[in-house]
Formats: structure tokens, C-alpha cells, sequence
């Protein structure tokens, strides 16, 4: 039996290489997708990994980034959206270019790339998309062009699971809350990280942190024949943060 493909985005990441192991461990074959290429990221995988460099946002980048899959394993069975920037800023002081980058590459570079996968979806029939997204989608946060950009992601996720479960796709979001990765060690210093997430934690019903692995092995189970029939849907791994505050 062929092993299945999967394009991982943001490949480079924390987040991504996490979700990369899990497929990995599951017998998948994973592409991983990131604008400046995968590099040393991938140098821990165990299994069959092929390294993409490719702009999620720029069209011709991900026509090329597909073609390359499809050239090198002939098929792609899991598309995750796994890619995103949150650049710090508020409505107030809202740039419009700033604005416009965040939804490039978190909501047109999901919505790109399943353009681009579904003549294959339709030649071998079937597939599946999980995104990631956010608690914030639900909530709010403290970005708006992030949190705009992760409520669009579930429209966008609904329509394409209406779209394409003709072709035997399935479409689904893993909102995640607070996660320590690479990705969010960059808005602040090590200190005042520390004191938000344990914060934050204290905050969860269920008292921690989510850890990379908790979304990656709810991406896993997403894209296989256990999650068959479930699309559509917003599977939150979020220690319950996406839930109103509790009032004592």
C-alpha cells in the first residue's frame, strides 16, 4: 500500500514539526511547506520528508509548491494550514499594510493552497484539511488582523467542507489556546512569558498549558479514516480557555 502524503505549512516551526512527527509516526510521507525553507527544522524526523520553500500567500508559490509534491510522491492526502504571522498592533494604530499581510498568509494562504490540491483531491478522491486556528476566533484577543483573520479561517473552513465533500474531502479547524513555541516566545521577554503563561494556566479550567503535541495529535487524528466522517467542524484544544470565565 502507498503511503499517504501530507503538506505540513509553516513546516519550519515548532508547531509544524510537531504535527510533522505525529503524521510521521502515523506512516505519512510529509512535505514541509515555509517561506525560507525548512533547513534544520527537519533534521530530528524520523521518515520520509521532503522540504518546500514556498510564500503561502503568493499564488505562484504555492502553484510551484504543489506541483513539487505531486512531482515527487504523485498525490497529496492531508493538507495542513499550519502557517501564520501576528504582528503586534491595535485597532487604533492599525497599519493597512500590516493589516493586509496578516490575512495574506493566514487566511488567503489556506484557501490557496486547497485551490491548488483539489485537481488532485478529485484525480485520486478524497482528502483532508485541517487549519490552524485559534481560541481567538471565538473570544477575541489582542491582535485584531490575527483574530479577523482566525474568524475567517472557520468561514472559510465551512464553505470548503460544503464545497468539497463532493470529492470526498474533508474540512476542519484545531483551535488551539496558548502554546510555548518559537512563534510565541517573540512577544515578549523569557520573564514576562513565564508570567503570562502561568497566568494563563491558572486560568484553564483544566489548570495547564497546551503542548504542540496535544495539536498534533488532534491534527492526526483529523486526517485519518477514524475522522472520516467529521467535517466542517471547530475541535478546540484549548484546556478550556474557550470558555466564558468562570465567576466565583
Amino acid at each position: 500500500m502507498t503511503a499517504p502524503v501530507a503538506i505540513v505549512t509553516g513546516g519550519a516551526g515548532g508547531m509544524g514539526t510537531a504535527i510533522a512527527t505525529a503524521l510521521l509516526d502515523d506512516g505519512f510521507r510529509v512535505a514541509l511547506l515555509d517561506r525560507h525553507g525548512v533547513g534544520p527544522a527537519a533534521d530530528g524526523l524520523s521518515g520520509e520528508v521532503l522540504g518546500v520553500a514556498a510564500d503561502v500567500g503568493d499564488e505562484d508559490s504555492v502553484r510551484a509548491a504543489v506541483a513539487c509534491v505531486d512531482d515527487t510522491w504523485g498525490r497529496v492526502d492531508a493538507l495542513v494550514n499550519n502557517a501564520g504571522i501576528e504582528p503586534a498592533h491595535t485597532v487604533s494604530d492599525m497599519d493597512v499594510g500590516l493589516w493586509q499581510d496578516t490575512l495574506r498568509v493566514n487566511l488567503t494562504g489556506p484557501a490557496l493552497l486547497m485551490k491548488h490540491c483539489v485537481p488532485l483531491w478529485r484525480r485520486q478522491g478524497g482528502g483532508r484539511v485541517v487549519s490552524i486556528g485559534s481560541r481567538v476566533w471565538l473570544g477575541g484577543g489582542v491582535t485584531p488582523a490575527y483574530s479577523a483573520s482566525k474568524a475567517g479561517l472557520v468561514g472559510l473552513t465551512r464553505v470548503a467542507a460544503r464545497e468539497l465533500g463532493a470529492l470526498g474531502v474533508t474540512v476542519n479547524v484545531v483551535a488551539p489556546s496558548f502554546v510555548r513555541t518559537a512563534f510565541n516566545a517573540q512577544k515578549a521577554d523569557p520573564a514576562a512569558l513565564d508570567d503570562y503563561a502561568d497566568r494563563f494556566a491558572a486560568a484553564a479550567p483544566l489548570g495547564r498549558l497546551v503542548e504542540p503535541a496535544d495539536v498534533a495529535h488532534t491534527v492526526a487524528f483529523l486526517v485519518s479514516e477514524r475522522a472520516r466522517t467529521i467535517t466542517g467542524e471547530v475541535i478546540h484544544v484549548a484546556a478550556g480557555t474557550q470558555l466564558a470565565p468562570t465567576i466565583r
